[in-house]
């Protein structure tokens, strides 16, 4: 019988520890690095949302401690687009589409931005600005170029 109630209990505690681990895993966006991005995108094109961020931006920080966190943005993300998140100051040399990408500006400059973010957020007479959201069709062409802090309202309509 003691056998019995231990193996129901563990039974229960697995189910429950399950579960819990199936909804957070559900509470957050998938992001993809660009190299799971070229292999998801050359398997099944879909829309692309890129997300670009620094660590001293306060409203990048706003955006994913509120707006990411809601879940009609994490549902649309997850479901509709393949959602990339980038840290422009990062100094990875990143593969894709068959091109090399680096942060060039790094070498000689304090936050230099990489040429990733530069390639799709650069603005003609205007300064580099964060947070930038671009949307991407499924031909990966820029559909919406968004460089100010949305509510999840405001990003929803984007979407």
């Amino acid at each position: 019988l003691m056998k019995k109630v231990i193996y129901f209990i563990l039974f229960v505690f697995v189910g429950v520890l399950g579960a819990t681990i199936q909804a957070q895993e559900n509470d957050d966006i998938y992001w993809k690095n660009w190299s799971e991005l070229e292999e998801a995108f050359n398997k099944n094109p879909k829309p692309v949302f890129l997300f670009f961020h620094a660590d001293w931006c306060v409203y990048c920080k706003k955006m994913e401690r509120v707006v990411f966190k809601k879940e009609e943005i994490i549902q649309k993300l997850n479901n509709d687009y393949y959602a990339v998140e980038m840290n422009v100051e990062t100094t990875d040399t990143i593969f894709f589409d068959g091109m090399t990408f680096s942060n060039i500006q790094a070498q000689t400059q304090r936050n230099g931005v990489h040429q990733i973010p530069l390639l799709f957020a650069s603005r003609e007479n205007k300064p580099f600005s964060l947070p930038a959201m671009i949307i991407l069709n499924q031909d990966f062409t820029v559909r919406t170029r968004i460089f100010e802090y949305n509510t999840s309202k405001q990003l929803l309509k984007s979407l």
